[in-house]
């Protein structure tokens, strides 16, 4: 069902950058836009607990389980800019393991809402700590932000990396070091991946 507010509001917001909303090209683009950001931010009515419903499972089975590579696209809340990449997630059971195809639906919820990378990173990382209580649980995010390729410092190339280790990932250098190892890509050579100091993925001007 559509929103005719939030359509109207699209078209006053065409209108306030020059445009004319009644011209052919634009005469459905309200509705799309709608349609568009209700598709981006439809984490927001995404149920956590019923997404990973029946997917707990007992397993005598302890050592690392790693997801790499997972696509993410998310919207950036201080400029509603697209930032995208791969996510990357770890984690050493005790008892239970989660199916594994509700690891990249858990990242799809989380980035379909306005974002952070930080923020995103760490709901990931804690929401799988709380469900599944595992030994350890690592997330690396690794994207690219329009909000800096295509305005402010414009730096196309550059790609904001972010991570939270959470139990023996943050405790144990051989573990976080053996989980970087892994999700390490044959095109970086043997360039393996920086976990950065905390800081903002985002610039805010």
């Amino acid at each position: 069902m559509y929103n005719t507010k939030m359509q109207d509001i699209i078209r006053q917001l065409l209108a306030e950058l020059g445009e004319n909303p009644a011209r052919e090209g634009l005469l459905d683009t309200p509705k799309r836009v709608e349609k568009s950001l209700r598709f981006l931010t439809s984490g927001y009515a995404a149920d956590v607990d019923a997404v990973m419903n029946n997917a707990l499972f007992t397993v005598d089975y302890n050592e690392m389980v790693i997801v790499k590579d997972i696509d993410f696209y998310s919207l950036c809340e201080h400029h509603l800019l697209p930032f995208f990449g791969r996510c990357h997630v770890a984690y050493i059971p005790q008892g239970r393991v989660l199916g594994l195809s509700k690891i990249p639906r858990l990242v799809e919820i989380y980035s379909r809402r306005l974002q952070i990378q930080e923020r995103l990173t760490n709901q990931i990382a804690e929401t799988l700590r709380e469900k599944i209580l595992p030994m350890g649980v690592a997330v690396v995010m690794e994207a690219s932000h329009l909000c800096m390729s295509m305005r402010g410092v414009e730096k196309q190339n550059s790609v904001a990396v972010t991570s939270a280790m959470l139990g023996v990932f943050r405790e144990d250098a051989r573990t976080r070091t053996e989980f970087l190892e892994l999700i390490r890509r044959p095109e970086t050579g043997d360039r393996p991946v920086r976990v950065p100091l905390p800081g903002l993925a985002c610039v805010t001007d």
